[in-house]
């Protein structure tokens, strides 16, 4: 996992499972990790992003009373501190209809459980070396749901591409 230094990287984990916040301090230090603040649940997890800026969320699905999908859905909305932070979520929902719902949700990536220290440094690893343009749509907002661009695809495009610093950039090509 050598290569890529992410001692200086903020992480705030919303997560509700005490045994799983544990496990995660652990992989997050053996990386290298120093700044971590942790919340139980979304609610909780919208306060501290607002209070800390994170540079990554590491996020559950199933919490109460705010559960990890309702939690991206709200920092991706314009209300949002931080609407472009990345999103790992890690959870035991990998069904395809699940996985679907978590990338509509404006997730960056997902990981599911039981998880490998190695699996989550590459997920942190991509979001940090193949950051996604964001896009906007008339009822999405979020990293581009494309991971390719298909030349055979047909059909209108209804999203344009933005930046970071929401300027515009122009149509999408794909």
């Amino acid at each position: 996992m050598a290569g890529l230094n992410i001692s200086k990287v903020k992480f705030l984990v919303v997560e509700d499972n005490p045994f799983m916040k544990e496990l995660y301090r652990q992989i997050l230090r053996t990386l290298g990790v120093t700044q971590t603040v942790e919340a139980s649940d979304g609610s909780e997890g919208l306060i501290m992003l607002k209070e800390m800026s994170p540079d990554i969320v590491m996020l559950d699905w199933q919490m109460e009373p705010m559960d990890g999908i309702a939690f991206a859905k709200q920092v991706r909305s314009r209300e949002s501190p931080s609407p472009y932070v990345p999103i790992i979520m890690i959870t035991a929902y990998s069904e395809i209809l699940r996985v679907t719902e978590a990338r509509d949700a404006g997730v960056n990536e997902l990981l599911a459980k039981p998880i490998a220290a190695t699996n989550l440094f590459l997920r942190i690893r991509a979001v940090i070396e193949r950051p996604r343009l964001f896009v906007q749509a008339e009822t999405y907002f979020g990293p581009d749901r494309r991971r390719r661009n298909d030349p055979n695809r047909k059909g209108e495009d209804r999203r344009k591409v933005i930046d970071k610093d929401l300027a515009f950039i122009g149509e999408s090509a794909a």
